[in-house]
């Protein structure tokens, strides 16, 4: 599986840095990489200066406060996380098809976060994606269609338990049941090149597919 190479805007996390060659490609050609607040470092150490650096800036490098000043963006609001301030920055300029990189990785507790708020931002953009070195995680809300590949590992994580799905091209099939456990819908695997989650009711899924 490859990336998209039509993002808009790559969203750099304060999490562990990408180092899947594929993904490090795709922050050297992107057109613009807003970093969330901490990142901003580790994208100067990567080679790349952030095109924007985003949050409450108290993790970001006087030095680059310095040098940089009119690609700061100062949002000191408490009651939200730097991702999503970088999210909702990107929607001001007109960027829909959003990538978020280095989301993962350290502390689990943020990852885990990081993971769950995709459905947060789905409703707001034409595209959202996170991806790791390990794969990438998609959310959905209807019933959707992924190209894939034969044996690719497949995860598929149910934010509302009550709603219902069935899968098409997958080994452990499920048939119009509800996932109440986050295990419940891991370990899966692609019988070819694409498979379908059918959604029967309204729901809010985060699919899995390993690299």
């Amino acid at each position: 599986m490859m990336l998209k190479n039509d993002f808009d805007v790559a969203i750099l996390a304060d999490g562990l840095f990408p180092q899947r060659k594929e993904i490090q490609d795709l922050i050297t050609r992107i057109p613009l990489v807003v970093c969330s607040d901490g990142a901003s470092q580790k994208l100067v150490d990567f080679g790349r200066i952030p095109d924007f650096i985003v949050g409450d800036l108290d993790s970001t490098p006087i030095e680059l406060k310095e040098s940089y000043p009119e690609r700061m963006i100062h949002m000191p609001d408490q009651n939200s996380n730097d991702l999503t301030k970088s999210v909702h920055f990107c929607l001001s300029k007109g960027l829909r098809k959003i990538i978020i990189l280095g989301a993962t990785g350290l502390r689990e507790d943020h990852t885990l976060g990081n993971i769950s708020l995709l459905q947060a931002y789905a409703p707001l953009v034409d595209e959202v994606v996170m991806a790791s070195d390990y794969g990438v995680f998609t959310p959905i809300t209807q019933t959707t269609t992924f190209e894939s590949y034969v044996s690719q590992q497949v995860s598929i994580f149910s934010l509302t338990p009550e709603s219902t799905l069935s899968t098409i091209g997958l080994k452990y099939s499920i048939e119009n049941r509800s996932l109440l456990s986050w295990w419940e819908g891991t370990l899966n695997e692609s019988l070819g090149d694409g498979f379908t989650i059918q959604l029967h009711t309204d729901g809010r899924f985060i699919v899995y597919r390993a690299f």
